[in-house]
């Protein structure tokens, strides 16, 4: 029963990690990918920023035809932005809710995934040495007391 739990508590981790590990090389292929599509077809506007929260922030602007966009997934790469606040954006024009601040790159994300990949690898660790040393102690044959 213990070999068991140990095999099933080391693979849990394994998944677990893995699982992290994908999700850091996704926070960096998801804005590179967003980004080469902006690059492929680009659009500039000025922005007004309608709303900021921990979740998105939330930009109006006009695109080259007139039309007036307000992506409902927010903007990309937003950090240190205002409400209220008018800032320069890129489009993809194929696209106009995939929208960034000008100037801004998919490099960005790489501190944020390496930090979620470091603290999954030690977490996972931690957590494979605590399996291993909970079924370690459970399988010590109890020692033998001489008469």
């Amino acid at each position: 029963m213990t070999e068991r739990f140990g095999r099933r508590g080391r693979q849990l981790v394994l998944m677990f990690y893995a699982v992290a590990m994908l999700g850091s090389v996704a926070m960096v292929v998801g804005p590179a990918l967003n980004d080469r599509s902006i690059n492929a077809e680009p659009g500039r506007a000025l922005a007004t920023v309608t709303g900021t929260d921990w979740l998105r922030t939330t930009v109006e602007y006009r695109d080259e035809d007139g039309i007036y966009h307000s992506p409902p997934t927010g903007l990309l790469y937003p950090t240190g932005l205002g409400e209220g606040q008018r800032v320069w954006v890129a489009y993809a024009k194929s696209d106009p809710d995939l929208v960034k601040v000008e100037g801004r790159q998919w490099t960005l994300a790489i501190i944020p995934a390496l930090s979620v990949a470091f603290l999954a690898t030690v977490l996972a660790a931690l957590l494979w040495w605590a399996v291993d040393h909970s079924t370690r102690r459970a399988t010590r044959s109890p020692k033998v007391r001489p008469e």
